[in-house]
């Protein structure tokens, strides 16, 4: 199983969804359909994303590595 990530690529706003998705296999879309639909119902599903959002870390890509100035 791979860890959850925020991709860098295919984000809409903090790119939960997109990194839920490829987590499970799913359609980006289809994360965020899931999410909305969800968000008719009570409950903390904005918390729950800002919380995502601040705790899982950014997929690291080309270009992640830090310039000595």
């Amino acid at each position: 199983m791979s860890a959850i990530v925020r991709p860098r690529d295919g984000r809409m706003i903090g790119g939960v969804c997109a990194g839920l998705a490829r987590r499970f296999g799913i359609s980006a879309r289809t994360m965020r359909i899931i999410f909305v639909l969800s968000c008719l119902l009570p409950g903390p599903q904005f918390l729950i994303y800002i919380a995502l959002w601040v705790l899982l870390p950014n997929e690291r890509g080309y270009g992640d590595t830090k310039t000595a100035w």
